[in-house]
């Protein structure tokens, strides 16, 4: 994989912050409170630091531990169902199944990837890192990690009829394979036992193209 500078350090809580501070679907006069939003995102990996619980830190706040991106409300971990259950503090809602949940802390949204999926509890064993952030250090997903599961999440996202959101991810990964150049069929490898021959051929199909656009980004435009 191709060695690039670090970005530099990101601060959780002022990710999730400036996300809500310039979330225009906010109704005016919707008080954002600077403070609570860095207290509570604090007080959250604090928590999982006590609680001696493994997590993995995966989503938009990882992604902007390789590359410039969105603000995200939203804090991703992968967890196993033991762990959340020793997590009461964390107030499921919503549908849960064996593979995702959502819940709340203190009002911060968290979305869960749960390790009873086998591949997210491979991506939580073989593909994490302890990234330096500005605030502490987190288990974070690696690069192939972070790829891994942003092509795994496409086939359904298009099956939603969620071309917004998979537009995002292609993009994510158009930058992660453009920035880092890692070796894509040993992620292919990964994928293939959790997903269908049908969706990897697909998957296949779509970084392909990624990568044509990046050999034509490297020509450039003639006069």
């Amino acid at each position: 994989m191709k060695t690039i500078e670090a970005q530099r350090p990101v601060h959780v809580g002022k990710v999730v912050r400036n996300a809500r501070v310039f979330d225009f679907a906010t109704p005016r006069g919707a008080h954002v409170s600077d403070s609570s939003i860095l207290e509570t995102v604090d007080r959250l990996f604090a928590l999982l630091d006590e609680r001696g619980i493994g997590y993995l830190l995966v989503g938009g706040i990882a992604l902007l531990q390789y590359v410039e991106g969105r603000n995200t409300e939203d804090i991703d971990l992968i967890v196993s169902p033991a762990a959340l259950a020793r997590l009461p503090e964390i107030v499921l809602s919503g549908k849960r199944d064996d593979s995702f949940a959502q819940g709340t802390f203190e009002g911060l949204q968290i979305d869960l990837l749960l390790t009873s999926n086998p591949l997210f509890e491979t991506v939580e064993r073989r593909y994490a890192t302890v990234r330096p952030f500005v605030d502490r250090e987190i288990p974070c997903a690696t690069v192939e990690g972070m790829i891994v599961l942003k092509l795994y999440a496409l086939p359904s996202l298009y099956r939603q009829g969620n071309l917004v959101r998979a537009a995002l991810y292609e993009t994510d990964l158009l930058t992660l394979i453009h920035r880092y150049q890692p070796a894509l069929e040993p992620l292919f490898a990964e994928l293939a036992p959790h997903v269908s021959a049908t969706d990897l051929a697909a998957l296949r199909k779509v970084v392909a193209e990624i990568q044509e656009r990046i050999a034509r980004f490297g020509q450039g435009f003639s006069g």
